[in-house]
């Protein structure tokens, strides 16, 4: 019998995602990113960080970084590492 997938952690939550882009977006694109924050770096970067309720809405969010054509450079989970 094959092994079970037994997560260690609890995806019953949204978990907290953290992409990074090249450029910088204004706060008016908060609303397209769900509400997620939007912090222009020095280094002219935009971080958008936020919970994500699952796997579905993080592939929305990254269709819309595609859409407005911004090179992505990262994604990463910031919750249960």
């Amino acid at each position: 019998m094959p092994a079970q997938f037994k997560p260690e952690k609890d995806f019953s939550q949204p978990l907290i995602y953290q992409i990074r882009v090249q450029g910088h977006l204004g706060n008016q694109w908060a609303d397209r990113f769900d509400g997620m924050t939007i912090s222009r770096e020095a280094d002219g970067t935009t971080l958008l960080t936020g919970p994500l309720a699952d796997q579905a809405a993080l592939f929305g969010a990254l269709r819309k970084v595609r859409d407005l054509g911004l090179p992505l450079l990262s994604v990463n989970c910031l919750v249960g590492q």
